[in-house]
């Protein structure tokens, strides 16, 4: 007999974000196509510092500039990101071209340009994911409730069960949510940006120090498309089994 495969439900999907540039403030979502390049609009401009265009890591990011994601992109055509016009809203709130240089000198006084990349500008993988559970004890852990936005996933999950950490027993498997089939590929290696309040933008270095002494430096995972779909909030989440 050949293996069957099974769908267990493991969660259902509480957030969903794309970050239209890199670094800066998120958009909330109701619903989204993910392709092969993860969530449309998901980090497709990205600012590259001057200073380090040579380097392996050139992105102007949370890690120069605390508030960078006090900055607000957004579409003007939403379901249509690939032919739309990006607007991003400053702290002021005036609103600029995402390629207007006036924007880029304001964010990088030192000299940056905005680049886009139609299938995205990612770190590692094109797809992230954390569950609650995990971010509300890590809260517990440091003393204080954690905003999902420090971690900047694209999909928040509600697990079924409370334990947390869970999503680290999916790596290797492929869920599946609304019409989208994702594999979970690895964790989420943490970097300086997590210590950073996304509201307040002040530090909090316990945040990186505990995941770094307790988690192995890291917390949620990544993942990658198996089969393109749509997703919406509220779908339960379903972890693939092979018999």
């Amino acid at each position: 007999m050949s293996a069957a495969n099974h769908r267990k439900c493991v969660g259902h999907l509480a957030g969903m974000w794309r970050y239209p540039v890199k670094s800066m403030g998120a958009e909330a979502l109701h619903d989204a196509d993910v392709s092969w390049f993860g969530v449309a609009g998901d980090r497709r401009w990205a600012f590259v510092r001057d200073e380090a265009i040579q380097s392996d890591f050139p992105w102007l990011t949370i890690r120069q500039r605390n508030d960078m994601n006090h900055y607000r992109p957004s579409f003007a055509n939403p379901s249509r990101p690939d032919k739309s016009a990006t607007v991003v809203r400053t702290p002021t709130g005036s609103e600029k071209d995402v390629a207007d240089p006036q924007l880029a000198d304001e964010l990088y006084p030192g000299g940056a340009r905005v680049i886009r990349q139609n299938r995205g500008v990612f770190d590692t993988f094109p797809l992230s994911l954390i569950t609650t559970q995990t971010i509300t004890e890590l809260g517990n852990t440091v003393g204080t409730e954690l905003n999902v936005q420090r971690f900047r996933p694209n999909f928040l999950i509600d697990a079924a069960n409370t334990s947390p950490f869970q999503e680290d027993t999916w790596v290797g498997c492929v869920l599946q949510i609304g019409d989208l089939r994702m594999r979970v590929d690895m964790r989420d290696s943490r970097c300086i940006v997590i210590t950073v309040d996304p509201v307040t933008a002040q530090q909090k270095p316990e945040v990186l120090r505990t995941v770094a002494s307790e988690r192995e430096g890291c917390l949620g995972v990544y993942a990658t498309t198996v089969e393109p779909g749509r997703l919406t909030l509220g779908d339960k989440v379903f972890i693939e089994t092979i018999d």
